[in-house]
C-alpha cells in the first residue's frame, strides 16, 4: 500500500471516523460530561520538527480526564526515577478502569498507573513532593501547550466530586493498605482537578511531544531521560486504553492514553504526537470514532512503531 502525506492521512482518518461519530455513550456518570455534543470530531498531529496539522474540531476544548495520568506519571518519574514502581505495578489489568477487585486481592498495589487506583497513587506522590499536584501538572501543560491561561473546568470538577463515590472508595481502600501519603480528601481533590483540565487536540498534541523527543521539553530542557520516556511509552502501549489495550494495539499499534472525555493521545517516537477527540465512547470507555481515526491514520501513513 502506498503511503500518503500527513494531510491526506488525516482526511482518511476523518472518513474512517465519520460512521462512528456520535455512536456510543457519553460519560454520563460525570454530570459535567453528560451534556457535551457527541457529534464532534477533531484531530491534531504535532511533529517533532515543529509542524502541526489539524482537522475538524481540533481547537475545541474538552475535558482531558485520564489523559492527564500520563503527564502526572512523567512528573513523578522525572523527580524520583523508579521509586513509584514500588507502589504501582506495570501490568494490564484486564478489568474496567474504576474496578477495585484486583486492588483488594493484591494488597493495595494497583496493577498500573493508568487505571484509577494507580493514578491516585501517582497523584498522591506528586502532591507529597510538591504540595500542589494539580497546579504542578497545570503549569507543565501551560508551558508545553503554549496557552498560558489553560485551566480546569470547574463545572466538570464539581460534578466529578459529587458523583465520585467509587473513586473515594478506591482511595479509601488504598489508604487502608498504607498506599497513600496524604489524606483521601486531598488526594481526591487533586486527582479530580487534574482530570478536569480543559484542552484542545492541538494543545494536547503539543504538550505530549516530549514523549516523542526522548523526554526533551519544548525549551530544550530534559524532563525525562530517553530510557524513562521509552518506558512510559511502553506502559501506555500495554495499559493506556483500559481493558481494550490489546485491541487498540492490534488496530493502531501506538503507545496511547485515552480518557472518558473522548480524547486519545498517541505517541510516535521520534516522529510526533497525535491527539483525536470525539466524545461518544465505546464499551471500554475510549472514543469509538477516535479509535477508528487512529486506525486509519496509522494504516495510510508511516507514523507507526510497527
Amino acid at each position: 500500500m502506498a503511503l500518503v502525506r500527513i494531510e491526506d492521512a488525516l482526511l482518511r482518518a476523518r472518513e474512517a471516523a465519520a460512521p462512528e461519530v456520535g455512536r456510543g455513550r457519553l460519560a454520563e456518570y460525570i454530570p459535567g460530561l453528560a451534556s457535551v455534543d457527541p457529534h464532534q470530531f477533531g484531530m491534531a498531529i504535532a511533529s517533532v520538527d515543529g509542524q502541526v496539522h489539524v482537522i475538524g474540531d481540533a481547537d475545541v476544548p474538552f475535558s482531558v480526564q485520564s489523559i492527564s495520568k500520563v503527564f502526572t506519571l512523567a512528573l513523578v518519574v522525572a523527580a524520583e526515577g523508579e521509586e513509584i514502581w514500588k507502589r504501582v505495578s506495570r501490568e494490564p489489568s484486564g478489568n474496567p478502569f474504576n474496578s477495585f477487585l484486583q486492588l483488594d486481592q493484591e494488597a493495595g498495589r494497583p496493577r498500573n498507573p493508568f487505571i484509577n487506583a494507580g493514578a491516585l497513587v501517582v497523584t498522591d506522590r506528586l502532591h507529597a513532593m510538591t504540595g500542589d499536584a494539580s497546579g504542578t501538572l497545570r503549569d507543565l501543560m501551560r508551558r508545553e501547550s503554549g496557552r498560558a491561561d489553560l485551566d480546569m473546568d470547574l463545572d466538570v470538577a464539581r460534578s466529578e466530586l459529587a458523583a465520585g463515590h467509587r473513586t473515594f472508595a478506591v482511595a479509601h481502600l488504598l489508604a487502608s493498605y498504607g498506599n497513600l501519603e496524604t489524606s483521601v480528601d486531598e488526594v481526591i481533590n487533586q486527582y479530580v482537578a487534574q482530570c478536569a483540565l480543559s484542552m484542545t487536540c492541538r494543545e494536547l498534541a503539543l504538550a505530549g511531544l516530549f514523549l516523542a523527543r526522548d523526554g526533551v521539553l519544548s525549551d530544550g530542557s530534559q524532563l525525562l531521560s530517553a530510557r524513562e520516556a521509552k518506558r512510559i511509552n511502553a506502559v501506555m502501549l500495554t495499559c493506556g486504553t483500559y481493558d481494550s489495550a490489546g485491541e487498540f494495539a492490534y488496530r493502531v499499534g501506538l503507545p496511547a492514553k485515552s480518557g472518558v472525555g473522548g480524547g486519545i493521545l498517541a505517541v510516535i517516537p521520534d516522529r510526533g504526537v497525535a491527539c483525536v477527540w470525539s466524545p461518544a465512547l465505546g464499551p471500554s470507555g475510549s472514543s469509538a470514532a477516535g479509535l477508528a481515526a487512529l486506525d486509519a491514520f496509522t494504516t495510510y501513513s508511516d507514523w507507526t512503531v510497527f
